[in-house]
């Protein structure tokens, strides 16, 4: 009867925490986010024209609009017709008029269709306009 009360008597919890399980799963989430996060800039699916020219600044969350070689305009990825667009910018970009809009036009367009789109974009009220291309 003794030994039991002194067995009892010296057992004691760990309360420590083991944090392996937690680091492992940690790099795993890691791991999937560097492999995603490139594709998802991607958006609609474009083949952009290439250039030289130097690279603009970059603003913090542009707007991006897209138009793919059957025509097809796109706000960020949603696809919207484009007697919609200029309500649709107007409501997006509020009183925001130092709103800045990224243009991603494949190269297969003709230049008048992407012309169009730029002044659909300025009678909206929105001043910054940049074409979007890819470096050769």
């Amino acid at each position: 009867m003794r030994q039991s009360r002194k067995r009892e008597r010296s057992f004691r919890p760990n309360s420590t925490v083991n944090v392996t399980p937690l680091v492992d799963v940690m790099l795993v989430l890691l791991v999937i986010f560097m492999v995603t996060a490139p594709m998802i800039t991607v958006g609609v699916n474009v083949d952009l024209p290439q250039t030289s020219a130097a690279q603009l600044n970059e603003e913090e969350d542009p707007l991006i609009v897209s138009i793919d070689a059957s025509g097809q305009v796109y706000i960020q990825e949603s696809k919207i017709d484009m007697e919609h667009l200029i309500n649709k910018l107007q409501a997006i970009i509020g009183s925001n008029k130092s709103a800045c809009v990224y243009i991603r036009g494949d190269k297969s367009l003709k230049y008048s269709v992407v012309m169009e789109l730029m002044s659909k974009i300025a009678e909206s009220g929105i001043a910054k306009v940049s074409l979007v291309a890819e470096k050769p």
